[in-house]
C-alpha cells in the first residue's frame, strides 16, 4: 500500500511520502510519506498482511518476432484467453484471499477470471501493476464479503457501480491510476470503510466524503493536483490525512478533526504554520520542503511527539518549549544560524531523542565544534542528523 511511515533512524528527506507515501509512505516524503509517506511523501498507511494468503503467479507466453504469422498471432490470442479463465481454477472456493500482482491483466482479462465464485468468501484480493481500466460490476458486485481491494498501479478512470455490494469493504488504493475525482459511489456505498489511497492521480479537489464520516479513520491524497484543504468537515474520526506533494497553499479547513493524530502536508506551497488549532490530538506533523519562515501556531497541540519543518526557511528554533512530549525534531535545512536556542526551548523535554539540524548555516559555522555543542546543550538526546550519539559509559 501506499503510505508513508517515517522510518526511525533516517533523515527527513528519505521519510514521509508515504507518497510522500506512498503514498506514502508521499507521505510521503514518508507521503508522503512519498507523500505525506510521512514517500511518494508520499506517506501512505500499510495495511497488515493477512495470514491466509493465495498468491497466482502469472505465466504469459513470450511475444513472437516480427516474422511471425497472422495464424500464429491468432492461436496466441486465443492461448491466452483460455489462460484467463484458468488462472483460478485450482482455488477452493472458499478462497479468502487472492494476489495477482503484475500479471498483465487487461480489463477483459479479470472478468474471465471467475472470481464470481469466490464472492462468499474471499476477503482480500490484490490486482497490484496490471492495465485494468473498466471494472466490471457483473464481477465485482459478486464479491460482497471483501474487506480488502488493491488496484494500486493500474489504468482506472471511472470505478462506477463496481463498488455497490461492497459493505463490508475497509481497506480500498486506487493509487497510481487515472482518477481525476473522489469517486462518489464510496461514499454512498462503502459504509465501513476505514483506510482509502488516492496516491499519484489527477485529483483536483477533495469531495464526495461526507458520507464516510462515521468510519474513515486513514486517507491519502498525495502526488494529486490539490490547492486547497476542503471538504474534509463531517471526517470527525479521520486519524490520519496525507497530502503530501500536492499545491496546497494554505493550512486550512482542519478544525473538525479532533481526532488526527498524523498530517503530512510535505512538498507543498505552504508559508505559514496556522489552522492547528484544532488538532489537540496531533502526534505527528510533517511539513518539509515548503515555504515555510518562521516556528509558530503550535500553542494547541502539546501531544506533538513527531515535529518535521526540514527543507524551509527558518531562522530560529522558538515557539516549542511547551511542547514536552516530543519525541523527533527535524529542522535540517533551513536557515537556522545559531545554536543559542536549543537549550531554553528543548533541553528541559526529556522525550526527546532525535534532532535534525544539518544543512543550515549554523553547522558551517561551527565546523567540527558543531556536534559537541548541540549534544552539550541537548544531553538527552540519543541522535544526531543520521549519527547516534554516544553516551558516556559509567
Amino acid at each position: 500500500m501506499a503510505s508513508l511511515d517515517v522510518p526511525e533512524k533516517t533523515a527527513p528527506s528519505e521519510a514521509a511520502t508515504n507518497v510522500e507515501s506512498a503514498a506514502a509512505t508521499l507521505s510521503g516524503d514518508p507521503a508522503a510519506q512519498g507523500a505525506d509517506a510521512p514517500q511518494v511523501e508520499a506517506a501512505a498507511a500499510p495495511v497488515q498482511e493477512r495470514e491466509k494468503s493465495t498468491r497466482v503467479e502469472v505465466v504469459r507466453q513470450p511475444a513472437q518476432g516480427d516474422g511471425s504469422s497472422d495464424e500464429e498471432d491468432n492461436k496466441e490470442d486465443e492461448e491466452s484467453e483460455i489462460e484467463d479463465s484458468q488462472i483460478l481454477e485450482d482455488l477452493p472456493d472458499e478462497t479468502e484471499d487472492i494476489e495477482l500482482i503484475h500479471s498483465r491483466l487487461s480489463s477483459a482479462s479479470v472478468s474471465k477470471l471467475g472470481l464470481q465464485r469466490f464472492g462468499k468468501h474471499l476477503k482480500r484480493l490484490c490486482l497490484r501493476q496490471n492495465f485494468i481500466s473498466h471494472l466490471d460490476p457483473e464481477v465485482f458486485n459478486a464479491l460482497t464479503a471483501i474487506e480488502d481491494l488493491d488496484f494500486y498501479d493500474n489504468k482506472i478512470k471511472h470505478v462506477g457501480s463496481a463498488f455497490n455490494n461492497m459493505s463490508n469493504l475497509t481497506t480500498l488504493d486506487l493509487s497510481f491510476n487515472l482518477l481525476k475525482h473522489v469517486p462518489e459511489e464510496l461514499e454512498q456505498h462503502l459504509k465501513s470503510l476505514r483506510t482509502v489511497f488516492f496516491v499519484q492521480n489527477r485529483i483536483s479537489h477533495i469531495t464526495n466524503l461526507t458520507g464516510l464520516g462515521a468510519t474513515l479513520r486513514s486517507l491519502e491524497l498525495g502526488g494529486n493536483k490539490i490547492r486547497q484543504i476542503e471538504g474534509l468537515d463531517a471526517l470527525v474520526n479521520l486519524e490520519e490525512l496525507w497530502l503530501g506533494k500536492n499545491k496546497i497553499t494554505k493550512l486550512e479547513g482542519l478544525d473538525n478533526l479532533k481526532k488526527l493524530k498524523i498530517l503530512s502536508i510535505q512538498s507543498n506551497r505552504i508559508t505559514k504554520l496556522e489552522g492547528l488549532e484544532g488538532l489537540e490530538n496531533l502526534e505527528e506533523l510533517y511539513l518539509s520542503h515548503n515555504g515555510i519562515s518562521k516556528l509558530e501556531g503550535l500553542e494547541k497541540n502539546p501531544k506533538l511527539r513527531t515535529l518535521d519543518v526540514g527543507a524551509n526557511f527558518i531562522e530560529k528554533v522558538e515557539n516549542v518549549s511547551h511542547l514536552t512530549n516530543l519525541e523527533e525534531l527535524w529542522m535540517n535545512d533551513n536557515k537556522i544560524s545559531t545554536l543559542q536556542d536549543l537549550e531554553p526551548q528543548l533541553k528541559h523535554i526529556k522525550t526527546l531523542e532525535t534532532v535534525y539540524l544539518e544543512g543550515n548555516p549554523v553547522q558551517a559555522a561551527e565546523g567540527a565544534h558543531y556536534r559537541r555543542k548541540v549534544i552539550l546543550a541537548l544531553p538527552q538526546i540519543q541522535q544526531l542528523d543520521a549519527t547516534f550519539v554516544k553516551q558516556p559509559t559509567s
